[in-house]
């Protein structure tokens, strides 16, 4: 039942956001055709960095999106990233899909961006190190925004950073509390616009 009142509050945030800025001032820049991003991203906790444990590795992997425009400022995002490390002897590789909005407001050489996404993410099976079958499936949603720096025409450079949600659980378990579920997600790399 929870993850049904995740999926209404993200369809109402993506809905409000698109009400309220789609009657935004559009730019030449942000009505440009679509936009790849792949780049370096950088997740600030591992899965099972819990209160007890000592461990609180960060993970390194990447990030690619696609955006496309729908009206005025705002673009339909699609968006996947994966990442790699171990916390507590336990391998951590978590893979988020996310499809939402973004809102673009071109200033100068840059364009600042929005974001609201929500998806599903999916973590390897042996993710916690301990007994019993941890969840490896899980409703995720990101919030955040970054800057575009124009290079070129057809060429930017992004750095980004985003608040990411996820409900990893673990069996019952007198001993573990408090198991992360908000994370700091930075990312960095090239815009190619098409």
């Amino acid at each position: 039942m929870s993850i049904r009142r995740d999926w209404l509050l993200l369809i109402l945030l993506l809905v409000s956001t698109a009400s309220v800025f789609s009657q935004a001032a559009s730019s030449t820049e942000s009505r440009q055709g679509n936009q790849l991003f792949v780049g370096y991203s950088f997740f600030s906790n591992s899965f099972n960095g819990h209160a007890s444990a000592t461990s609180h590795t960060p993970l390194n992997g990447w990030e690619a999106s696609f955006t496309h425009p729908l009206s005025g400022a705002l673009r339909l995002k699609f968006d996947e990233s994966g990442y790699y490390g171990t916390s507590l002897s336990s391998p951590q590789h978590p893979l988020f899909f996310l499809g939402g909005v973004e809102y673009v407001r071109p200033l100068g050489k840059a364009s600042f961006f929005l974001e609201g996404l929500g998806g599903y993410g999916h973590l390897n099976s042996d993710w916690w190190g301990g007994e019993g079958p941890a969840t490896t499936s899980s409703f995720t949603a990101v919030g955040g925004g970054g800057i575009d720096t124009r290079m070129s025409a057809r060429l930017a450079f992004r750095v980004q950073a985003d608040l990411q949600y996820a409900n990893f659980t673990i069996p019952t378990n007198d001993q573990i509390h408090s198991l992360p579920n908000y994370f700091a997600r930075i990312s960095a790399g090239p815009v190619f616009r098409f």
